[in-house]
């Protein structure tokens, strides 16, 4: 399973329009969304893609190495699995289906808060190599609760997400009454029907809910309250003051992850975060919001040597990958494109999406003559011309 490689979809996008047509249309609404008109979706896009590398091709070369060094774990390549709300919805057990896929073929899993698996099951599913991302509650005795139970279960590393002071505003998820589990409505259910597959999964699966945050939820809450008590409980803002609890209690590696703003990389230093991730919530949280790969350069060039960087958002691929690495991360991650992947093939769609990858940016670092990831750097080509 691990050289799994389904010829039919050699590229995401392939992916894509197989999800589509295998998922309802309220949980591929939401996995595709980005906030208000989709412009800092499009924006995300359009900014990755006008990365250019430059090859150097009468250098010795004896091959390259995709593997990266994190934490004192080496993984076998520079991206990982990115957390990703409701994964349960858009196709049944997609957080064990991912989680088990990344720790056989050794990439990081990141489990979000809102998950619809619970923390115990995915950290013995991935014998403890998932990362889990947390959502700062804004309750002390959850958060005091949920850090003892990640602690329990084995986590070794955090992910703090902080760009989430708001619910997005998303149309899509408001015209479909998104909630968890789904409504059901006259249009769900004619959805639901119209994809027998994803029913059939989903009936086997059991309903899709918020495990994580189940023990924290009043009993039989109508699901058009959802929004509030995640509003008003778990998604509050966080500030560096809110940071420093987490910074205190928590003895192992801490990421901060959804800054664009080079102050807010200074203050993650200063606080004695491990890692940064450059983000704008895959363009769902702020549509006027900067694309963070010309921040990334920035903060690369000038705290580099200070903390580990990494991105997300709007990385659809292996040339995207090597930009993003290119332009000064020190590791990736990609949210939607393993979702995809399963919507797509199921419980072999993780093996897919990496192997995809990695053949992608393996041929990409070959072509530009580049030994390994740390040296992707010296082949971006900058705005005034000259490699990186």
């Amino acid at each position: 399973m691990k050289d799994y490689f389904n010829n039919k979809y050699p590229e995401i996008s392939d992916l894509k329009v197989a999800a589509k047509k295998r998922m309802p249309k309220f949980a591929y609404d939401y996995l595709i969304g980005g906030c208000m008109e989709d412009i800092s979706l499009k924006r995300n896009r359009q900014a990755i893609e006008s990365v250019q590398l430059r090859s150097q091709l009468l250098k010795p070369f004896d091959g390259t190495d995709l593997s990266v060094e994190l934490f004192g774990h080496k993984y076998a390549a520079p991206f990982g699995i990115a957390p990703v709300g409701l994964q349960g919805l858009m196709w049944p057990k997609a957080p064990e289906i991912l989680a088990k896929t990344a720790k056989e073929m050794n990439i990081p899993y990141v489990l979000s808060t809102v998950s619809s698996a619970s923390l115990e099951t995915i950290a013995e599913i991935s014998e403890g190599h998932a990362w889990f991302q947390l959502y700062n509650p804004t309750d002390a005795s959850i958060r005091k609760d949920l850090l003892n139970r990640i602690k329990a279960a084995g986590y070794k590393v955090l992910v703090v997400t902080v760009d989430v002071p708001t619910f997005g505003y998303r149309p899509r998820d408001i015209k479909n009454g998104l909630a968890m589990p789904p409504k059901m409505n006259l249009t769900n259910i004619a959805q639901m029907l119209a994809n027998p597959t994803w029913l059939y999964e989903t009936a086997l699966a059991g309903k899709p809910e918020m495990q994580t945050l189940k023990p924290y939820m009043p009993k039989n809450m109508p699901t058009d309250e959802l929004a509030a008590f995640m509003n008003k409980t778990v998604m509050g803002r966080v500030d560096i003051e809110g940071l420093k609890p987490l910074r205190d209690t928590w003895d192992g590696p801490l990421i901060v992850k959804g800054l664009i703003n080079e102050l807010d990389v200074k203050a993650a230093i200063e606080l004695g975060a491990d890692a940064v991730v450059m983000s704008n919530h895959g363009g769902r949280q702020l549509d006027a919001g900067e694309a963070p790969v010309k921040p990334l350069q920035q903060v690369s060039q000038k705290y580099g040597d200070q903390i580990k960087i990494m991105m997300d958002s709007g990385l659809r691929s292996g040339t995207n990958i090597a930009g993003a690495l290119a332009s000064g991360a020190d590791f990736t991650f990609l949210g939607r494109p393993f979702v995809y992947g399963v919507g797509a093939l199921g419980n072999k769609g993780g093996y897919h999406t990496i192997n995809a990858l990695s053949l992608q940016l393996t041929q990409i670092m070959t072509q530009l003559g580049c030994p390994n990831v740390a040296s992707l750097k010296e082949y971006l080509v900058r705005e005034n011309g000259v490699n990186g």
